[in-house]
This record gives structure tokens, C-alpha cells and sequence, in this order.
């Protein structure tokens, strides 16, 4: 029970965090990224753009597929914005 209410907190957390910004991997991202210029990308959002966006290799957030595939994952092994994602896509 105390597992389930520490991953209710982390996903509530993170779904206040992220308010008025989309997620990482989303398509709302990936279009706002497309309009921001290249040059005020950091490294990391820019091998997020490659892998969720261009190349295609990981799994939109939010899919079905994405959704699968975090229900494999060992949930000690989750971000917070994981929790967060899964909380908003894939339970509710």
C-alpha cells in the first residue's frame, strides 16, 4: 500500500510540474520543438528530438505501445516524469 501512495505523490508532483509544458516525447513536443530555433536546443532535448521525433526510435509518450512497455519496466527503475506520464496516459 505505502508503494502505491509514494507513486501517487510522484505522479501528481509531476503533473503540477509540468503544467503548460508538453512532454517530452509527446507530438504537442515535437511540434514546439520544430518551432524553437535549433541553436537554443540543449544536448539532451536534442537526442530526445532525434529519438522520439526524426528517427522514430523510441515510442511516443502517451501510446499504446509506450504505455506496454512501462508496465515492463520495474517501477523502482521510473523517473518522476515517467510516473508522471504514465499516471496521465496510461491509468486515467
Amino acid at each position: 500500500m505505502k508503494p502505491m501512495r509514494v507513486l501517487a505523490m510522484v505522479a501528481v508532483l509531476g503533473l503540477l510540474a509540468g503544467c503548460g509544458q508538453p512532454e517530452v516525447g509527446s507530438k504537442a513536443w515535437c511540434e514546439a520543438m520544430k518551432q524553437r530555433p535549433k541553436s537554443e536546443w540543449s544536448l539532451q532535448e536534442a537526442a530526445d528530438y532525434a529519438s522520439y521525433c526524426a528517427l522514430g526510435i523510441k515510442d511516443p509518450v502517451g501510446s499504446k505501445a509506450w504505455c506496454e512497455r512501462m508496465d515492463e519496466k520495474p517501477k523502482g527503475d521510473w523517473t518522476a516524469s515517467e510516473a508522471a506520464s504514465y499516471a496521465k496516459h496510461c491509468v486515467f
